[in-house]
């Protein structure tokens, strides 16, 4: 089983994992939204601020960072080849990089992509989101 370790306050990713577990016809792959009230208590291996940089995931009692996750989630589906040049030697090193930029404005571009695509975000649309329950659309006023 692997579990995965996610932004759920981050429309792009939940988008991500939505269409993971849509192919988890087995029931693979665990999904944990850091944001969850109980995370710390549940998962105190994971560090939050740690895992708001750079995805995290538990596989075989192993740590996996980033695109490692990627990598193994949708080989448990059955999706490997989609992501097999991220393995690759020159590849995997540029697309690391990329994925770290990616990772780093990740709810301004998820904000950018719900404006031209015109999709209907179920957390802020704005790109300056937090965590505050006292403001449903978690928009910074």
């Amino acid at each position: 089983m692997l579990t995965i370790f996610y932004d759920g306050n981050c429309p792009l990713c939940a988008t991500e994992m939505a269409h993971l577990k849509k192919h988890d016809a087995k029931n693979k792959i665990q999904l944990v939204n850091i944001h969850e009230d109980d995370f710390s208590t549940r998962y105190p291996s994971v560090c939050f601020d740690e895992a708001m940089k750079i995805l995290h995931g538990h596989y075989n009692a192993q740590l996996l960072l980033g695109l490692e996750v990627t990598h193994r989630a949708w080989t448990l589906v059955g999706k490997g080849f989609w992501v097999a040049p991220l393995n690759w030697p020159i590849i995997k090193t540029i697309s690391h990089w990329i994925y770290l930029g990616l990772a780093k404005y990740r709810h301004q571009i998820s904000a950018l992509l719900a404006k031209i695509f015109n999709i209907k975000t179920t957390h802020c649309t704005s790109g300056a989101c937090y965590e505050n329950r006292a403001n449903l659309d978690n928009r910074r006023k």
